[in-house]
């Protein structure tokens, strides 16, 4: 009869552990199941709710149109929010003489204005407070200023400086940007008073040209006064004769010109001066030296490829310098002169900015102050040379830029 081999006590002990070893194991098992139906359960769960939320959310967005505007709108509703509380309202008194009476009435040429300094200095145009015998500033809240001041006239360009006496309230100036580099197509946003009735009114739309010419026309008593103004930059956003004064500004929110005039006899075709002219003025204004206007003494034609084949230039773009009429074409002493500038030289760079592309010579040079000292590249009989040239102020009945 067989017997069955007897099992060592080591033998017991190693099958008890297999058998620990098997439990264990199925219960490892068990438990990552139950973890993985738990964790599906869960992910089921908030997929649910996330449907649900994502509905709820589609559901307000097609009730309220408004609350998912265009990148377009966000940019323009941005700028009017950061723009706005700089932007002020200007109203004229014109006293006005007659045969029988002096009466003193409201000027229809109302126009706007743009804050430049906390302490109150504002930029608008000089055709807006021109005449006028009291001027009142109405800030975007509605705070009215009766205690104004014209501390200054640019003599070549439409634009004057007030000043505000604000006490210690601090105001908000606008950033100024770059006019030398702004781009035909680029999109702008334009704020004034429109109309002179509607305060802070925003209008968006694109530059449609730069370097325009224009002689404007500005009427608001008895008389009417004719400007020549050159280099402006040409919008499609619309300006009422209100908007005088107010700021063209970019996507960032930055002046890139100051509105000045409007096409009576077309519709979306509006006018800027480059901000850049009048940086040079406001920094002496703002230093309390009243307006002083940088002056090179050099008169000069804006070249384009027909002009400079009327003027024999082998450049087609710069400023080509000649005389005008009976006056020549470099001012004696200025520094134009005193720099060796000459007939017929074109003008093509002024520092590393390029004469046409980014301005014309006024616009340029009025960046600087009187005493700054400027690298201008020109071109003479066809070579390429650099001459400096020290500014010096204008003086009220000079010619030339």
């Amino acid at each position: 009869m067989n017997q069955q081999p007897q099992m060592t006590a080591q033998d017991q002990r190693a099958a008890r552990a297999m058998r620990q070893s098997k439990i264990m194991s199925i219960i490892a098992a068990g438990a990552l199941a139950l973890v993985f139906v738990v964790a599906m359960a869960m992910w089921v769960y908030l997929r649910t709710i996330d449907r649900n939320a994502t509905v709820t959310e589609r559901d307000q967005v097609s009730t309220d149109g408004n609350l998912a505007p265009t990148a377009d709108e966000s940019a323009v509703a941005n700028v009017a929010d950061k723009a706005s509380k700089s932007v002020v309202s200007i109203i004229t008194n014109i006293e006005e003489s007659s045969s029988l009476r002096t009466t003193t009435r409201q000027s229809a040429a109302a126009g706007t204005g743009i804050i430049v300094s906390k302490d109150g200095y504002i930029v608008t145009n000089k055709h807006v407070v021109s005449k006028a015998s009291s001027i009142r500033v109405i800030a975007s809240d509605g705070t009215r200023y009766d205690d104004v001041r014209v501390v200054g006239e640019d003599p070549l360009n439409d634009i004057a400086y007030l000043k505000l006496e604000v006490g210690n309230t601090v105001l908000t100036p606008l950033s100024l940007g770059d006019s030398a580099t702004v781009r035909v197509g680029q999109s702008v946003v334009a704020i004034g008073n429109a109309l002179g009735r509607y305060q802070n009114t925003v209008t968006s739309g694109i530059i449609s040209g730069k370097g325009r010419p224009v002689t404007a026309s500005t009427s608001g008593n008895s008389t009417q006064r004719t400007e020549s103004l050159t280099d402006l930059i040409q919008t499609d956003a619309a300006v009422n004769s209100g908007n005088s004064g107010g700021p063209l500004l970019n996507r960032s929110g930055q002046v890139i010109g100051i509105n000045v005039a409007v096409a009576t006899n077309a519709q979306g075709i509006s006018f800027a001066i480059p901000v850049n002219a009048m940086k040079g003025t406001l920094k002496s204004v703002l230093a309390g030296k009243g307006v002083r206007r940088a002056y090179l003494g050099a008169r000069y034609v804006m070249l384009t490829p027909d002009v400079a084949k009327q003027v024999g230039a082998s450049a087609k773009e710069g400023a080509y310098v000649m005389t005008s009429g009976d006056k020549s074409a470099i001012v004696a002493g200025s520094p134009a002169d005193k720099a060796g500038l000459r007939e017929k030289d074109v003008i093509t760079k002024i520092n590393s900015l390029v004469v046409g592309k980014q301005g014309d010579v006024s616009s340029l040079i009025g960046e600087y102050q009187p005493g700054d000292v400027l690298a201008l590249t020109i071109l003479r009989d066809g070579k390429e040379r650099v001459v400096r040239v020290t500014l010096s102020e204008y003086q009220g009945g000079e010619s030339g830029e």
